[in-house]
């Protein structure tokens, strides 16, 4: 048997380069790259196998954050259709545990990233060493086990031989539609220096087919039935339409049957805000038309989505005592929520197979003319949130949003995870194509948009990439703009100084908690944060991190300075100055509820009016079984 005398992360790293994915018959290299920073438990091992071969063999990436790095890498999987991915590799102790909430955000949203974490010595020399956690319990157990219930596959290589089964494993869950998510290889830093005799066989190239499962013949009829006997269908988009690039055959059946399509956050863009069966986003943060919809239908066909509690209001939307539910999904899992008749398989697959079967099926014209002018008139409410009284105003965050509107096209991608703006890019945002529109909302994480925006890029340099962020997602996590910077990669950020957390703010308010703890303000005498705001300059910030700084104060100024940005070649940050409320004018409310406790007994009059709404709503909870 040919060998090759290698380390073990030399043999990783060598491995690595030679794995790629397939689908409809194009081929792709699947990682592209490695983030990293270097400490003691990983500087000699994966860093050393990374300067080896050099950037031609695989490409590094300097981060400033460990989580930060899994959102870079993240964003460019989603960008790349989950066909490519990315690395991260980290030193033992707080670079490992920093990897946490990328990884959960990452299994959140069904998107590949391959963690690569230094570990303790697993031939204990010293014990311990430095950062390590000792466990009076278990000698086996470091803080990488912190990664496993967020991975959808973890594995220690304590012998580097071990490290054949498991990097296959590790590529078998990445590739998979069905399975995929972070996956966790931990490497004791004695191990990855350890050199081993590695069979040939290891580096040769494998092509890892992304699967495209037949639906069911059995389930596919049963839906069929449940479409044809629908008077009310509607259709809901989930991420699961872009994950397996299912946007023409969805179009073919939205205009082949007439079903109305809403989408979730993920799902949006699965059809152009302008195409007429798009009724745009569903449930807490959707529009009139869509949960309008949702409330009256008789049949809700749910395509790739897990139906989450912002899609359902809380399991307070679909009221239509004879409702039933047909989902299309990848996984039984998900297929099988809220009692639905399940359709497993790819979701193109699926709605090509229903085209066929429901050929000359088509919705009552009545039903279409109902959604079609309650579309109209939401178009009309969305114009008037955007339009500002004059030039000279200040603009709210959602006249911002309609400033950015008229100057994008089909080719800009949009990125928001966390705050308000969530909220007002559902119900707003009119999406022009299938990725212009980024919104991390399964795990809703402060400080993902830059770091996203930097993984965007790399994936579709030459496009306009904007990262939508409130004062206090930059606050967290601003560091990726140096990286942007070295990068030399374009970034647009639009940064809306709010003075505080304003989502959780005016939660806060409805559900009777007055605001409490969310404003970025100096403590008063009564120890409330009350006072005037804090004198923080995010833009001076952004700059002295080494972007181009543009500030906006009216919208004469923020129509100039966002045309600026987007035609800039380099990092550009755009800051909105707002002393005021969080809008004057704002985005019509929600049209759908949500579901988050209220005391069930206090002394504030605040609090008992709030519960008392929280009883209204939760009465009209159902469990569809």
């Amino acid at each position: 048997m040919t060998t090759r005398r290698l380390t073990t992360a030399q043999a990783l790293v060598a491995f690595l380069t030679r794995q790629h994915t397939e689908r409809n018959g194009i081929r792709h290299r699947f990682i592209t790259g490695t983030w990293g920073i270097f400490g003691h438990g990983n500087v000699a091992g994966i860093g050393q196998a990374l300067l080896e071969p050099g950037s031609a063999g695989m490409p590094y990436y300097q981060g400033r954050n460990e989580q930060a790095m899994v959102h870079a890498a993240v964003g460019y999987a989603r960008q790349c259709g989950r066909l490519s991915a990315h690395a991260v590799t980290t030193s033992i102790g707080p670079g490992a545990t920093n990897l946490v909430t990328g990884a959960a955000l990452a299994t959140v949203n069904r998107l590949p990233v391959l963690l690569l974490p230094g570990d303790t010595f697993a031939a204990r020399p010293a014990d311990p060493v430095l950062q390590q956690l000792e466990v009076p319990y278990a000698g086996d157990v470091s803080v990488n086990d912190c990664l496993r219930p967020v991975s959808r596959y973890f594995d220690r290589i304590t012998r580097p031989e071990a490290l054949i089964p498991a990097a296959l494993q590790a590529m078998r869950v990445l590739a998979d539609p069905a399975e995929t998510g972070a996956v966790t290889l931990a490497l004791p830093q004695d191990v990855q220096a350890e050199a081993y005799d590695w069979p040939e066989e290891f580096f040769a190239e494998r092509v890892w087919q992304v699967r495209a499962h037949e639906p069911d013949q059995r389930e596919l009829f049963a839906a069929v039935e449940a479409v044809r006997a629908a008077c009310r269908p509607l259709l809901i988009a989930g991420g699961g339409v872009h994950h397996s690039g299912a946007e023409t055959a969805l179009k073919v059946f939205a205009e082949a049957t007439g079903v109305p399509v809403a989408s979730t956050q993920a799902g949006k863009g699965s059809l152009p805000y302008d195409h007429p069966a798009d009724v745009g986003g569903i449930g807490h943060t959707g529009t009139a038309t869509a949960d309008g919809l949702a409330r009256t239908a008789d049949l809700v066909i749910g395509v790739g989505t897990r139906y989450s509690d912002f899609t359902t209001a809380s399991a307070t939307l679909f009221q239509n005592p004879d409702v039933r539910f047909v989902n299309l999904n990848i996984t039984g899992f998900d297929a099988h929520k809220l009692g639905a008749q399940q359709v497993v398989g790819d979701a193109r697959v699926a709605l090509q197979s229903l085209v066929q079967a429901l050929r000359g099926h088509h919705v009552p014209d009545a039903y279409v003319t109902e959604y079609s002018e309650a579309k109209a008139r939401w178009e009309e409410r969305v114009t008037a949130a955007y339009a500002a009284p004059d030039e000279d105003a200040r603009p709210t965050q959602v006249q911002v949003l309609g400033v950015l509107d008229s100057l994008v096209t089909h080719k800009d991608i949009l990125i928001n995870a966390a705050g308000s703006l969530p909220g007002d890019l559902h119900k707003l945002w009119r999406t022009r194509s299938r990725d212009q529109y980024h919104v991390e909302y399964g795990y809703s994480c402060m400080g993902y948009e830059i770091p996203a925006a930097i993984g965007v890029q790399l994936a579709a340099p030459g496009r306009p990439v904007w990262a939508l962020v409130g004062d206090g997602t930059y606050l967290m996590n601003p560091t990726e703009i140096v990286t942007a910077v070295q990068e030399r990669l374009p970034l647009k950020v639009v940064i809306l100084q709010n003075h505080g957390y304003a989502s959780i703010g005016g939660l806060s308010e409805s559900v009777g908690a007055e605001r409490f703890g969310t404003a970025y303000r100096f403590r008063e005498p009564d120890g409330s944060y009350t006072g005037t705001p804090l004198p923080v300059d995010l833009a001076a910030n952004a700059g002295s991190l080494g972007m181009r700084v543009i500030r906006a104060d009216t919208v004469r100024d923020l129509r100039e300075a966002l045309a600026r940005a987007r035609a800039s070649d380099r990092p550009t940050c755009r800051l909105r100055r707002d002393t005021n409320a969080r809008h004057s004018v704002g985005p019509p409310a929600a049209q759908a509820w949500w579901d988050v406790p209220v005391a069930e007994t206090a002394t504030r009059p605040s609090t008992v009016k709030a519960r008392e709404e929280y009883d209204r709503q939760a009465a009209a909870r159902r469990r569809h079984l």
